[in-house]
Parts: structure tokens; sequence; C-alpha cells
């Protein structure tokens, strides 16, 4: 071996663990910043979880986009299996050829994914942020030409001037990859992103759950321990401060937005970055992405023990979310946009009383009547009156409990409760009503912050509901669904509850229904996802079947299933209604449009009053219980 050659080893060797000790050291500093957050349990068999969650669970969320899928596991995979290599081979000083050409090879497969990263690079989509990203490529491309360079030229082949150039190669990827990621770089997402998935501010989303729904239940605010969401950085729970620091900046949620693309002042991509900021202390001036609608780059700035409203983001930022969770759908490092956005709206709204809007007059409706409009609870069926529909009473069992919420109230939406009513009539469904029992159940006081009034909310309810018997609860509402499904359990409420699609589509298959298709129809029809029975509750096919089972013509917008766009009828934003540059339904009906569709078939009460209120010329607007009603009539 020549003096070149040993020399370039032991400098590799050198590197490496000056490396592993600026890494150190910076990750300890990169700690210290979440360690200000509040206490959240720490599940250390997390570690042990990493594999499946990055191999399984991360990237089934990256392989919908096959070009970045592949580009990953190979810039990835092949750092990854080349660090490894040279941790092995000169970290403890083995130095062995075949070592040497194994890192060869993994540098080449790295390399070749670089070539992709660059391509990208290129010419950039607006989701993707800019500034220190667009020089990643190079840095990378540095480290793999120098492992390509360390694993490759035979050690009778160095010389003094490729030892040098290997060493400066490696070490502008090993300072990108270390000291640069851990003083807030764009590669500090990869050990930030491992050590998110292993200690989740939601370890329940890796869960098997039964039929396959996800959790996605905000967390109960303990009130009586003075917990009132977030004020300030230091308020966040650690794992969450850490999870915000695993954002890749990729702006896949940006661009999944609905009030993003309505023009309102909300960018889930920018709003995580803000709260990194927020952490570690500065200004969103350097933010290098785009800013939020209407916001110029420059005027907020924030540090852990600082209001993060208004300093580090306006209020009009948090009031924009629908909540719809379309940013978490899209997410590749599944970092939870909306729990934090509630955690900060719940302290705005606790502490302050800074709802906007009609926010504060609803939220009064519900804390003193039991209904968002202030509507007396004893009128809420009264569009059943003719329909010989059942009340419920203690000692009188019933199969199915069926629950209206806030649809109830409005004159539109009654049309659709009367046709679920005669289909569940048709198909002699045991079933009554909870009538005047029957109070809000919180949800929309839980979205806009207002935990003490959804938990007053819920716990009545649970008390009503637990004066009766029933099997099921079946609801054409899946904000009411998702409550006492999803949220209840955490306060003692334990049901079975269905949505009408899908106890609908269970009615026909099993023959209790006989409806007649309409194959012979020209109308065009067209399915939007509620974004509370999709992203929220996993249940997209069951209106698809029974749409199928009647024989309509289905065509599907490009945004549909588990990925489709939101009406904006949501998370209170018609009552907080804060203005952008156009209506999230006028964008939503625009990809009915799209379709040629003459009808859009909704689920839910919300999404019929929004698409339902957009202006001019659109197709049809019908609840799916509609058609099957009109199809037991031929």
């Amino acid at each position: 071996m020549s003096a070149a050659a040993s020399s370039l080893n032991l400098l590799i060797t050198v590197l490496f663990w000056l490396s592993v000790a600026g890494l150190t050291v910076g990750m300890a500093r990169r700690a210290a910043l979440w360690r200000a957050g509040r206490e959240a349990p720490v599940a250390w068999l997390g570690l042990l979880a990493i594999p499946k969650r990055y191999f399984v669970d991360l990237h089934h969320v990256v392989a919908r986009d096959p070009y970045i899928a592949r580009t990953h596991v190979a810039t990835a995979g092949g750092a990854i299996a080349a660090m490894a290599l040279v941790a092995l081979n000169y970290g403890l000083m083995l130095y062995a050829a075949a070592l040497n050409t194994a890192i060869g090879l993994c540098a080449l497969l790295m390399l070749v994914g670089v070539l992709f990263v660059w391509h990208r690079r290129r010419t950039p989509p607006a989701r993707l942020s800019r500034g220190a990203w667009m020089r990643l490529p190079w840095m990378l491309a540095a480290f793999a030409l120098g492992l390509l360079a360390l694993g490759l030229i035979p050690l009778q082949l160095v010389s003094g001037a490729s030892a040098l150039a290997t060493v400066v190669l490696l070490g502008l990827g090993a300072w990108t990859l270390t000291i640069g990621a851990t003083r807030g770089g764009p590669m500090k997402h990869a050990l930030a992103g491992l050590l998110h998935l292993a200690f989740h501010p939601r370890p329940e989303r890796f869960k098997q759950v039964a039929g396959g729904t996800p959790t996605t239940a905000l967390k109960v605010l303990k009130l009586e321990q003075g917990e009132l969401g977030v004020g300030k950085p230091v308020e966040f729970r650690w794992n969450q401060l850490l999870s915000f620091d695993a954002c890749v900046q990729c702006g896949k949620c940006e661009a999944a937005c609905p009030a993003f693309a309505a023009g309102q002042p909300l960018n889930p991509k920018k709003l995580i970055q803000d709260m990194v900021t927020g952490m570690a202390g500065g200004s969103d001036a350097n933010f290098a992405g785009s800013p939020y609608p209407g916001i110029p780059l420059g005027g907020h700035q924030g540090s852990p023990l600082e209001a993060i409203v208004p300093g580090l983001i306006s209020s009009d930022t948090l009031w924009s979310c629908t909540t719809c969770r379309a940013c978490v759908q899209e997410c590749p490092m599944l970092i939870e946009h909306v729990d934090a956005i509630v955690d900060m709206r719940r302290h705005q709204t606790l502490q302050f009383g800074a709802v906007p809007g009609k926010g504060p007059e609803v939220l009064a409706n519900l804390r003193e009547t039991g209904s968002a409009g202030g509507f007396d609870l004893g009128v809420r069926y009264n569009w059943a009156l003719d329909l010989n529909v059942r009340q419920i009473s203690a000692g009188q069992p019933v199969d199915v409990l069926l629950l209206v919420g806030e649809g109830g109230f409005d004159m539109r939406y009654q049309r659709s409760l009367r046709a679920l009513v005669k289909v569940l009539q048709a198909a002699q469904v045991d079933f009554a009503v909870l009538g005047s029992l029957e109070n809000d159940c919180g949800d929309v006081a839980r979205r806009l912050g207002d935990e003490a009034t959804f938990q007053n909310l819920a716990q009545q309810m649970i008390a009503q509901l637990s004066a009766f018997t029933f099997k099921r609860i079946v609801t054409a509402d899946p904000h009411v669904m998702h409550c006492l499904r999803n949220e209840y359990p955490a306060l003692g409420g334990h049901y079975e509850v269905l949505h009408h699609t899908g106890f609908m589509a269970s009615l026909v298959s099993q023959g209790k229904l006989k409806p007649r298709a309409a194959a012979d129809s020209e109308q065009r029809f067209t399915y939007h996802d509620p974004c509370y029975l999709g992203r929220y509750n996993g249940e997209i096919e069951a209106p698809r079947e029974l749409l199928k089972l009647l024989g309509l013509s289905l065509h599907e917008m490009e945004r549909h299933g588990m990925r489709g766009r939101c009406c904006g009828g949501g998370g209170g934003a018609p009552l907080t209604d804060i203005p952008g540059k156009q209506r999230i339904p006028d964008i939503r009906i625009h990809d009915a449009r799209t379709v040629r569709a003459d009808t859009v078939v909704v689920a839910c009460p919300n999404c019929t009053a929004m698409l339902e209120g957009v202006v001019g010329p659109r197709p049809e607007v019908r609840d799916i219980a509609e058609l099957l009603a009109a199809a037991l009539e031929h």
C-alpha cells in the first residue's frame, strides 16, 4: 500500500469520527430545542419500530409519486448503505478492499438518485422550497463522488492529489449531513425524521385498526389541570417540536391545501417552518418557499417563549384551516399539521375568546341552547312529523338510533333526511330518533378550539345515550359520526357508529332493498368525498359501491377518495370566513365541471350547503340517499 493510500485511509478515519462527534454535538443542541417543549410519554420501543414505519408507513405515502419514490430509494438507500460500510471499514480501521468495492457500488446507486434530484431541481414545481435546497443536489453529488472515488480507485493508483480531492468531496458531503443538518440545514430532516417516526406525537396512527380506519381523534385537554392549548412554541409537546424538524419542505401539503388554493393566508408548509423558527428563534425572512397568500415574508418573528400569535403567525392563518387533513394525508414525513393548528386555536379561544366572524355567536348558542344556530331542540325533527318516525324511549330497545345533527334544522338538507327515512322504512329497519333530546355533538366547538364547550356537549350526549338501549347509531353527517366514533371514547362514550352511505350499501347488498338501476340514464355523475368520511374515517368504497348498484355513470374528479378536495365547510371555516381570492367550494365545483358532471353526489350536510352555495351555472347537488330513495320509487 502506497504512502498516499495509507494517509487517505487515516484521513477518512479521522473525518468519520469528526463527523460522528459533530453530529453528536449538533444533535444534542437540536434535542435541547425539542426538550424545551411540554412533557409527553417517551415510548423507547418506538426506536425498534423505525424500520417498519420507515419502509412501510412512510414509503406508502412516498410511493404515490413514483419519480420521487425511486429517487428516494436510490439516494437515501445508497447513502445509508455506503455510510454504514464506511463506519465498518474506516470507523473500525479494517481497510478491507472488498468493503471499499461495496462502498463504491452503493455510491454509484446514490449518484444515480442524485441525478434524479438534480433533474427535478432544474425546473422545480412551485411547491418546492428554493434557497439552500437548490444547492442540495450538488452537495449530495460531492459526497457520492467522494464515496465513489474512495471505493473504486485502486489503492495503487491513489496519489496525493486524488486523496486530497476525495477528502474534500467527502468533507463537503459530511458537513451537509452532519453539522449542516444539525444547524437547521436541508438535511436536518434525515435524523429528525427517523426520531420523529420513533416518537411520533400520534403513535396510534401506526397501529392496525379494524377495517383500516385511521385514528384521527384529537387529544383531550385536561382543563382541570389548566391545559389551555398552545400559545408559545415551548407549549407544544416535545415530540411535536421534533416532528416540525422532520419537514422536508416538499410542499405536498401546500399543493393539497384548499385554503392555500383559494388564496387565503395559509400555507401548511410555511406554518410548520414557522414553528421551527419559533422553536429556534428568528424571523421568516429567509423562508425559501411560497409565503402565506397576501402576507409578505419578513414581517413575522418569534422565539420559544414569545406568543405565536401575532408575532410568529397572524390569527387569520390559524382560522383559514378547514381541518380537512389533506396536508396530513399528503405529508411523506407523517407530520400532524391539523393537531398543531387546533392546539393553537384552543389557546386563542380558551385564553382570549379570540374567534373571528360568527364563531363567538355560534359558540354562545352551543353553550346556551345545545344548537349551533340557537334553535329550540324540540323542532329538530319537525320535518319528520308526517313520516311516523318513532322517538326512542327508555325500556324499548331499537336496532338503530338515527342521529341527524345540525342538518335537521336546514330546510335543504331536510329533503335528504326525509329520503334517508324513507329508505330505512322501505328496508323495514327498526330505528328511532332522539328527538328533542339530541343536542349538538360538539364537533364545531372542538374545531374552533372551545374544548370546554365540546366536553360539556359530549358529556350531555353521552348521558342521554346511556339512558336508552340500541345496537348501533346511524347518521348522515360525517362530523357527527366522527365525533361519536372517534372523539367520544376518550370521554367514556363507546358506540358502533355507521355513516348512512355504508349502512344503505349494506341494506342493498343484503337484499333488503331492491332499487331499480338507472342504467339508461344519460346523466353524468361524480361523487364528492366528504373529508370527515374519507380522510378522517377511511370510508370511500361504500358510496361508490352504492352508486354502482344504482347503475349510475360515475366520472371521478382528479382529486377523489382519500385525496379528495375539501368543500370548505369543515373546521368552522364558514363561520370564521377568512377572505381569499376565491371560495373553496367554487374550486370544487370547477373540478366537477372539468369532468362534465351533471350531478355532484354528496354525503354530508356541510358539503351540500357549501356546493349548493356556488353562484352561477353548476351541476345539480344531490345526497346519495335522495338517489336511492328515488330508485326505490320507480
